[in-house]
């Protein structure tokens, strides 16, 4: 399987393939575009600038390639659950002890992503959630439980979410999918804010840099864990006002200040989580091309969120008026101070953790 850990910074990627050069790219990832430079197959360090070591991660599996090919049925389309800007997620099974493959759907199921070569991102991009998930773990994050490495392949192994996306509940393809309750929206609002906020804490100090409604994951019991961790970056020290980096993310969840200048800070994330919330109270995608002059749900949501007769207009028919009024006010204008034009007059994310307490205990 080779060392996939141990090259030097700056080295060439040797699977990296696509177009390298100036310019942005697109990827469209469950009706959202995402945004970044392209792909130059860089590998870096670690966040904490240590090298790499397949030692480094003992809680974590190595799969063989074809261990993970036989567990889904060599990627059968009918196993896929989901495409992203990385690649493919096929559901697996594997024994719940060993983790060992299984192909007869017995067992405990988990989820296979399988890098596509046409994506802009690469083996740096995989390399950064085995170094986060492997190394960190909270009730809020997604549980990385192993990895491939082999040739050209690269694939990550996850606990299996039930209940998918947040995204698949907010926007529904079919009639399947029952809508989320008040209560429902608010449980998972905490729980998302509450992974957020383990990110930025001093220990940890990562910026998730993509934080959307289809990086919410929810388990049977409809509790959140976020993913899409692989473009994620260390925060800013004390002495430092910000981290230079090219552009990546979402289109519609990204801070307008970040897209305009590649300055990263952690209030980018916060400003991904005003939206989701303005996504959770409306019903409404962050960029739909539908709304004529407004597009980006931020702009569309404004003038709705300062008073309750107006707010009654932006709120999800799909609720049925099924909430409570003080609540839902409060929680459209910690939204909106998420989203605020100046980094500095948005919230941390423990100012957010404690705000939605307090609006979930209004029920």
């Amino acid at each position: 399987m080779g060392n996939c850990f141990g090259g030097p910074e700056n080295s060439v990627n040797p699977v990296a393939t696509g177009p390298r050069g100036p310019g942005w790219s697109t990827t469209t990832t469950g009706g959202n575009r995402e945004l970044s430079t392209v792909f130059t197959g860089t590998v870096e360090q670690s966040l904490d600038g240590s090298s790499r070591t397949e030692e480094a991660f003992p809680n974590l599996r190595i799969f063989a390639f074809n261990e993970l090919k036989s567990a889904t049925r060599s990627f059968q389309a009918a196993n896929m659950i989901g495409e992203g800007g990385f690649g493919v997620v096929y559901k697996a099974w594997v024994d719940k002890k060993t983790l060992t493959p299984a192909n007869n759907r017995v067992g405990m199921a988990v989820a296979v992503k399988k890098w596509k070569p046409e994506s802009f991102q690469g083996f740096s991009e995989w390399q950064k959630e085995v170094d986060i998930l492997g190394k960190m773990s909270h009730p809020n994050l997604i549980n990385l439980l192993g990895y491939c490495c082999e040739d050209d392949e690269l694939l990550l192994v996850y606990e299996f979410m039930e209940k998918g996306s947040l995204g698949n509940h907010l926007f529904p393809q079919g009639a399947a999918v029952q809508p989320l309750s008040w209560e429902q929206r608010l449980k998972i609002a905490v729980g998302a804010a509450r992974g957020l906020a383990f990110l930025h804490s001093p220990e940890n100090r990562i910026i998730h840099r993509n934080f959307t409604s289809s990086h919410v994951l929810l388990d049977s019991n409809l509790n959140p864990k976020l993913t899409g961790l692989g473009i994620a970056r260390e925060s800013p020290t004390d002495a430092e006002s910000h981290v230079s980096t090219r552009v990546m993310g979402t289109y519609g969840y990204a801070a307008p200040e970040y897209i305009a200048t590649g300055y990263l800070t952690a209030k980018n994330d916060v400003y991904g989580m005003g939206v989701v919330l303005l996504e959770m109270l409306s019903g409404q995608r962050a960029l739909d091309a539908s709304r004529t002059g407004k597009q980006r749900l931020v702009e569309y949501a404004k003038p709705y969120v300062s008073d309750h007769p107006k707010l009654a207009r932006l709120m999800d028919p799909r609720l049925e008026g099924q909430y409570p009024v003080k609540a839902a006010l409060s929680a459209a204008r910690l939204a909106k101070s998420c989203v605020a034009d100046d980094p500095k007059a948005r919230p941390s994310m423990d100012e957010v953790v404690e705000t939605l307490q307090q609006i979930e205990a209004m029920n």
